[in-house]
This record gives C-alpha cells, sequence and structure tokens, in this order.
C-alpha cells in the first residue's frame, strides 16, 4: 500500500487504498518497534485511538499503518465531510462516516474535528457505531485525538472506548528534543509498562527496537 492517497469521486474527505482482502492476522502498525511493543501488531476488528498534540507524530503514525502492506483501506478526513455538509445546525450523521468506511485499514482523522464540531456525546455515540462495524468485518480503525484541545473527562470517556490506547509525546529538553510513544491500554490484556523512543525522518517514524520500562 501507498502511502500517497487520492481523492475518488463522489467520497469527500476519502482517500482508497488498493484492494486487497484483509487477513485474520494481526495487523502491521507501519512501525517496527511498536510492533515489537504489541507483539505482532493491532489484533483484527479492534479500534486504536492515537492521541498527541499536533507535532508529537500521530498523524504520521495514522499514515504509517494506512500505508503498511497492499490492503483495501480507508482514509477519512473529517473535517471535508463536515464541510459539505448543507445543514450546519443539524446533528451528526452516522451514516455520513460509516457509509465512506471499507476494507481492513481504516483511519479517522480526526476525532477532535467531529468533537468540536458536534460535540463529545455525538462523537462518542459515532465511535460505538465504529466500533461494532469493525469488530463484525475484522478491520481495524485507527483515530486521531490531539491533546491539550478536549478536557480531561472527555479524554478519559474517549479512551474508555477505545480498545488500544496510544500516546505520543514530544519532549524538550535543554539542548535537545525527545520524542517517545506508549500503548497505555489494551483491551483484554495488559499494557505494556514500556516506552519507545522514536524518531521522525523523511520515511516516518522510525521508532528504537529497545524500550524504556516506566
Amino acid at each position: 500500500m501507498s502511502s500517497q492517497t487520492q481523492e475518488p469521486a463522489g467520497k469527500a474527505g476519502i482517500a482508497v487504498a488498493p484492494e486487497n482482502k484483509p487477513t485474520g492476522k494481526k495487523r502491521s502498525t507501519g512501525i517496527v518497534g511498536l510492533n515489537l511493543l504489541l507483539d505482532g501488531g493491532y489484533p483484527p476488528g479492534t479500534i486504536i485511538m492515537l492521541h498527541g498534540t499536533a507535532v508529537s507524530g500521530v498523524d504520521i503514525a495514522a499514515m504509517q499503518f494506512f500505508g503498511a502492506d497492499e490492503e483495501d483501506g480507508t482514509y477519512v478526513r473529517a473535517e471535508d465531510i463536515i464541510n459539505h455538509e448543507k445543514d450546519r445546525t443539524a446533528p451528526i450523521k452516522p451514516e455520513m462516516f460509516l457509509m465512506q468506511i471499507d476494507g481492513g485499514r481504516i483511519v479517522l482523522d480526526s476525532l477532535t474535528a467531529i468533537i468540536e464540531r458536534y460535540g463529545i456525546d455525538d462523537a462518542l455515540r459515532l465511535v460505538r457505531l465504529l466500533r461494532d462495524d469493525v469488530a463484525k468485518t475484522g478491520a481495524n480503525l485507527v483515530f486521531m485525538v490531539f491533546s491539550g484541545i478536549h478536557s480531561p473527562m472527555e479524554m478519559t470517556k474517549i479512551m474508555r472506548e477505545s480498545d488500544i490506547v496510544i500516546e505520543l509525546k514530544l519532549h524538550e529538553g535543554q539542548s535537545d528534543l525527545e520524542r517517545t510513544l506508549s500503548v497505555q491500554k489494551i483491551k483484554g490484556a495488559m499494557a505494556p509498562q514500556r516506552m519507545l523512543p522514536f524518531i521522525i525522518t523523511e520515511k516516518g517514524i522510525e521508532a528504537s527496537t529497545t524500550s524504556r520500562v516506566v
């Protein structure tokens, strides 16, 4: 799968990857170190929350997941769909998003945009519907939430609805910048108590295969 996306006609905010049937195996995250941390990748039928600031690398991590394999998938740009709404005062219509997703690798960019437009309750309702959908199909859905925008209560509610929660952080030292990611939640299992250092290159996120105990 190429990380280059195209805008198909008639689907605002959607980029579709090449077709192929998803398998029952774990899907690669697109990041070698994170695959090791998750014992192979994301379990099929789960939704994954990536959260961090706008410069933490969450968007890059989402794109690497989308482009990890030659498998069908959908990249949904929520702002594009919202901007095509005719009734700006109407409540959320989940079918606007549900009708667009297809394939094994799905990215929602971003839940933050949906919360800002419709509010946390409608956004959570959409997350539940998306979670039910991928659980039936065996797909994986990655969605982004930008930290520093939502209240702690909103963040907690989103995390509770997620199967896997991953945080990307940018640490500012006296003379350099350090980036780390950590898996904060895996539904039905214990999350690894480790932080994974990473850098961002022209090729994307390159994570260390050696993690730190936290």
